[in-house]
Order: C-alpha cells, then sequence, then structure tokens
C-alpha cells in the first residue's frame, strides 16, 4: 500500500509521490508486481483490420510509440488526487511524451503523429490534461512559431526540451469565436524599436490558457492587434515570457480558473498591464512584418486574413481534438462491449443467466456505435492525409473539410461515451472504470479550436452555392435496388445532402430582401443539414475505401457488412425525402427497419473481433476493472476497509 503524500505546491508544481516515474525505457514497467501473459496471436481477421484502421505501412510510425508510452504504469489511474495534484501530473505526462522524441520540432511538423499522440493519450485517466497540453505545447505554440520562421533566427532549444512550457493566448473572456474582434493590444513603441502588450478592460483578458506556474517556467504566442503610430494593423502573434522559476512576471496578471472535469490543467484569465516587448517578439511571415522604421508591409490587404494566416495553426489542432474523440469512443466501446460479454443476468428461464449481450435491446447499441466509431476512424484517417498532403490552392476546401469533419467526429464522440458509460450501469460512474471521464472530455473537443455549431455555419455559408452534390433528379427505378446494396445506400445519402442544399438554395432565395441575416436566418438550419448529410457522406467514402482496401477476405466481409450498417442507419431520418423525391419506393421505406434489423443480427456476434482491432494495450483494458471477467473482485480490491480514512493509490 503507498500512502499519498501531499505537499505544499511550489511554482513547479509537485507531482504525488504515489505517481512513479520510469527510471528505465517507457512501455517497461518499474513498479513491483507480476507481469501480464503475452497476448495472444491476433488472427489474419483483426490483423487486416488493425492494418486499415492504423495507418497501414505507417502504423508503427504514427501510432506504435503512443501506444506504447500510456502501456507504461506511470499512465495507470491515480486515487484521491486533488485538483492541484491532477494538473501536476498531466505535466509530469508531457514530459514523458517529450522524453520519446529525438526532435520535438518533427512532432510539431507532423500532423498524422500529432494527431496519432492525442489519440492515444486520450484514452488513459486524465488523459484529457495530456491531449490539452500536448495540443497547446506542440501545435499551438511551438507550430506557430515555426510557421513563422521567415522572421528573426529564433533559439528554441528551451521550449524544444521542455525547459519553457509553450501556451497560446488568443480566445479572451468577451471574444471567444468572435476572435478577430479581440480586445489586447501589442503597439510599437518607437523609442525602444519593441512594442507594448496591455488588456485595456476586463473583457480582453485572456480566457482558458494555462499561464499559471504549475509545470515550471512558461513562454506563450499571444494574439494581440498590432498598433503602429495609432493604425491597427490586424491581429498578430507576439513571444512573451510569462514566468520564470520564481514566479510570475511582472506586468502579468494570472488568475485560476475553477478546476474543470475531463482535462485536469491549470485554466487561467491572463491580463497584461504595458508589458515591454523586444522587437523580435512579434511572429512574422508575408502576411506581415515590420521594417526598422516601423513601416509595414504585408502580401494580404484585409486584417481578418491576416489574423486566420496567424492562428492557421488552429487547422491541425481540429485535427488533434477529432482524433483524441476517436481515441476515446472506441476505447470506451472496447470497455463496453467486453463488460457486456462477461456480466451475467438472469435468463428466462428459473435459475438460468445469460451475458448482458445476449439482448438485442443492449449489443444494437454497442454495434451501433461500433460502426460509426469505425467510420469516424476511417474519416478522421482520410482528412488527416488530406491536410498533410494538400497544394496551397486547395487549403480552403481542406480546411472546411478538416472542421466538417471536427464537428462530425467530436458530436459522434459525446453520443457514443455518453452510450458506452450509459450500458455499464453505476460501475462506470467512478473514474477508476475508464468511462467517467470520456463524456466530460469530449465536451472540450468540442468546443475547442472552434465550437462546432460555428465551424459548421462558416462551412455552411462557404457550400450553400460553392459545393456541388449529388443530382436531384429521380433516381431510374429505384425500387429495383437492393437496400443491403451499399453502392446504393451511399448513393441515396448523396442525394440527401443534395435535397438539403436544394432547399436552403430556395430558402435563402426566398428571404426577406434587403436583409443579409434575415435572408441568412430563413436558409441556416437547412444549410447546417446539408453540412451534416455531407460529414456523413465523407465518413461513408472513407468506410468503402477502407473496405476496397481489404486483403483478409473474412475483413472485407465484416467491413462491407459494418459500413452497411453504418449507411442504413444514416439513412433512417431521411427516408421521407427520398421517398417524396421519388429516390426510394413507399415499400423500401417500409423494409428499412427490417433490414436493418438484420444487419444488426449477422454482425452481433462479431463483435469481439471488431473491438479487438481496435489493438488497446493489455496493459491498460488489465488496469479497467469492467473490461475483465473478474471485475467485482478487482472492483472490491480497490475499495478502502470501512473506517479508512487514507486515501490509497
Amino acid at each position: 500500500m503507498t500512502v499519498l503524500t501531499i505537499t505544499e505546491a511550489s511554482p513547479a508544481a509537485v507531482i504525488p509521490a504515489a505517481c512513479p516515474r520510469p527510471a528505465g525505457p517507457l512501455g517497461t514497467s518499474t513498479e513491483a508486481g507480476g507481469s501480464l501473459p503475452a497476448p495472444a496471436p491476433q488472427s489474419p481477421t483483426v490483423t487486416d483490420l488493425v492494418r486499415l484502421l492504423f495507418e497501414g505501412d505507417d502504423q508503427r510510425r504514427v501510432h506504435g510509440p503512443w501506444r506504447e508510452l500510456i502501456a507504461d504504469e506511470s499512465f495507470r489511474h491515480r486515487e484521491g488526487l486533488s485538483p492541484a495534484e491532477h494538473a501536476a501530473l498531466s505535466y509530469e505526462r508531457l514530459h514523458a511524451v517529450n522524453r520519446r522524441l529525438e526532435r520535438a520540432e518533427d512532432l510539431a511538423r507532423d500532423p498524422r503523429l500529432l494527431a496519432g499522440l492525442h489519440e492515444w493519450a486520450a484514452i488513459v485517466h486524465g488523459g484529457g490534461g495530456l491531449c490539452t497540453l500536448a495540443s497547446i505545447h506542440y501545435n499551438l505554440f511551438l507550430g506557430s512559431l515555426l510557421d513563422h520562421e521567415g522572421g528573426p533566427a529564433r533559439d528554441l532549444t528551451e521550449f524544444t526540451t521542455l525547459r519553457r512550457t509553450g501556451t497560446f493566448l488568443c480566445t479572451e473572456l468577451a471574444h471567444g469565436n468572435d476572435a478577430p474582434a479581440l480586445q489586447t493590444t501589442a503597439e510599437f513603441d518607437r523609442s525602444t524599436g519593441g512594442f507594448v502588450l496591455h488588456t485595456p478592460h476586463a473583457g480582453a483578458q485572456k480566457f482558458m490558457p494555462n499561464t499559471s506556474p504549475t509545470g515550471g517556467p512558461k513562454s506563450a504566442v499571444v494574439a494581440a492587434r498590432l498598433l503602429v503610430d495609432g493604425e491597427d494593423q490586424g491581429v498578430f502573434l507576439f513571444l512573451t515570457p510569462l514566468s520564470d522559476a520564481q514566479g510570475i512576471l511582472p506586468g502579468i496578471r494570472v488568475r485560476r480558473l475553477p478546476y474543470r472535469s475531463g482535462a485536469p490543467v491549470d485554466h487561467c484569465l491572463t491580463a497584461f498591464d504595458r508589458v515591454p516587448l523586444p522587437r523580435s517578439a512579434l511572429l512574422e511571415a508575408e502576411h506581415g512584418r515590420l521594417t526598422e522604421d516601423g513601416a509595414f508591409n504585408s502580401s494580404l490587404g484585409n486584417r481578418r486574413k491576416r489574423f486566420l494566416q496567424s492562428i492557421g495553426r488552429v487547422t491541425t489542432g481540429k485535427l488533434c481534438m477529432s482524433g483524441a474523440a476517436v481515441g476515446a469512443s472506441r476505447a470506451a466501446l472496447a470497455i463496453a462491449v467486453r463488460y457486456a460479454q462477461h456480466r451475467r443476468i438472469s435468463g428466462p428461464r428459473a435459475g438460468e443467466q445469460v451475458p448482458l449481450h445476449a439482448h438485442r435491446s443492449h449489443h444494437s447499441r454497442l454495434l451501433h456505435g461500433l460502426a460509426t466509431a469505425y467510420a469516424m476512424t476511417f474519416l478522421h484517417r482520410a482528412v488527416t492525409a488530406r491536410w498533410a498532403d494538400h497544394a496551397p490552392e486547395e487549403r480552403a476546401e481542406v480546411e472546411r473539410l478538416v472542421a466538417i469533419a471536427k464537428g462530425w467526429i467530436t458530436w459522434q464522440a459525446r453520443t457514443l461515451t455518453i452510450e458506452a458509460r450509459e450500458r455499464c450501469g453505476a460501475h462506470a460512474l467512478f473514474p477508476v472504470n475508464g468511462l467517467a471521464d470520456f463524456p466530460q472530455y469530449t465536451e472540450g473537443t468540442i468546443t475547442a479550436e472552434g465550437d462546432n455549431l460555428v465551424v459548421w455555419v462558416k462551412a455552411a455559408s462557404e457550400m450553400l452555392f460553392g459545393h456541388c452534390g449529388a443530382s436531384t433528379d429521380t433516381a431510374a427505378v429505384p425500387g429495383r435496388r437492393d437496400l443491403t446494396d451499399t453502392a446504393f445506400l451511399r448513393e441515396l445519402l448523396g442525394r440527401a445532402e443534395s435535397l438539403w442544399q436544394a432547399r436552403a438554395r430556395k430558402e435563402l432565395r426566398n428571404g426577406p430582401a434587403g436583409d443579409p441575416l434575415g435572408r441568412w436566418n430563413a436558409a441556416s438550419s437547412s444549410a447546417l443539414r446539408m453540412v451534416e448529410a455531407h460529414a456523413r457522406l465523407q465518413a461513408a467514402d472513407a468506410f468503402l475505401q477502407a473496405v476496397e482496401r481489404a486483403t483478409d477476405p473474412s475483413a472485407r466481409t465484416l467491413l462491407d457488412q459494418l459500413c452497411r450498417l453504418f449507411l442504413l442507419a444514416q439513412l433512417g431520418e431521411y427516408s421521407g425525402d427520398l421517398l417524396a423525391s421519388g429516390h426510394l419506393t413507399a415499400a423500401q421505406v417500409l423494409d428499412l427497419p427490417g433490414v436493418l434489423e438484420e444487419a444488426v443480427e449477422a454482425l452481433a456476434p462479431r463483435m469481439t473481433t471488431l473491438v479487438d482491432a481496435f489493438d488497446l494495450p493489455p496493459e491498460f483494458l488489465a488496469s479497467i476493472p469492467l473490461a475483465g471477467a473478474a471485475h467485482l473482485d478487482e472492483f472490491d480490491r480497490l475499495i478502502p476497509e470501512s473506517g479508512e480514512e487514507t486515501v490509497t493509490v
């Protein structure tokens, strides 16, 4: 038994004595105790599914390091930590990530590797804190510095070695999604050649960044309005030291926000009182430069475009949030499926017991979740590849696709993690069982890097006339097409997207003349339904492409069945529109529920195979009582004897 010791927090923040620091390479445990038995060899079907889910030939590079990392004992559940200790543990884990890197810059430059880190880190207890810190330090902070290398050369060693942690200050208390209107200023000071960073009023305080002394000295890139001789040149980023070993630096005010469950990080309000910055603080590139005498030059005449260029790292951040949501969803479903198979309840006959899994009312919900989780994963792979390899002229289109995928994936993750938690009953309310934190963390992914609804509204406005969907003409003799034909189901989903686009266009044209907001309000609901259908269609296409890449015949058949289930579930709410427009017959609409039930029945016996392909580390699964057949004994072992007041870890 290890008794948790609590000491006075220092600026660097202590890590609880109960949290082990591995003495050897990560992936090996330094704790006493028996080791897990070697996992059974994977079947050819599972092996092929793993290949398809995890980047194929790139699996070892993109996912291997992070899967190994979270298998370490130091990433297991810690009972009884205070909020401050949870936050300190998140920083300790960030350092564990950094110790695995040859060059931190390479992680910041590689969206696949960065999203992969979030995908695996999100599944461990408190992993939301690590995901938050990693996204901020490697993507928003270090990535922004690397993207602005056109300015003065910088020594990044302090940040790549984590002697200083980086943070990113953009959102303000009174300016959330309206970030282009932020009020923090950085005024060019001709007497020094530098800048004066200032928070003009309470509403301009930077909201949410991790700026406290927890985790050691920090620097930030701060989004501020560049003023040159009183003229507003738009929002740019400024490298700003926040603290050193003694604490917060002069002129900077940091106040901790209340503890937020799901992401144990030191969220704060941050303000600046005329803080002087050197000339080198400005992050410069083609979208904005200052000459030595203060003359401003930019390749962009629009201040909003300059701002979007400055914060371009937000797009990679959306991929990271999507990756975290995908990872959490898969882990939640894997735990719930395993629990359903070994939890036994009274059967229909006296003295009989059956597993929860035997009930259609139970396993069908999880099976629909698995179909969605596979679709989420394949969509995330496709979108990440598009972003990593896009040509400059494709940037706007791919940015929109990333935003749409982030909205759909994270909203699905909320639904799936809640469903998985509910299917495991009251046991799953306890964090030790792995499911309690997932819904809370996925809420953060829905808001981070742009609220989902806001980014979808932007996408909807762009797609209304700038996107060409499928023809809405009546399909040729729809009654001759089979509802078990995935190609036909995919075609129907494409037509649903186009129907909502046509409806939105009509509503916009018929909106009140001379009232742009009124016209948009008239069309926005239908336009958002168009975006939703488009997201589902993109997920279906990525799923179908994965089916085509399968090499094991059993894996191919299984994926095809699962894709069909996904498509049937998506089409249910569009059946009325498709019937009215002649794309479905009345008989097909009536047959749809039965065909869907047949798909569930065929797939129910294969759920173990489907979750085995999620390739979760056996060390992780062994630490989750609900995931094992001896869950009751394991859970009981964790509870202290009656009257015991010390917290044990």
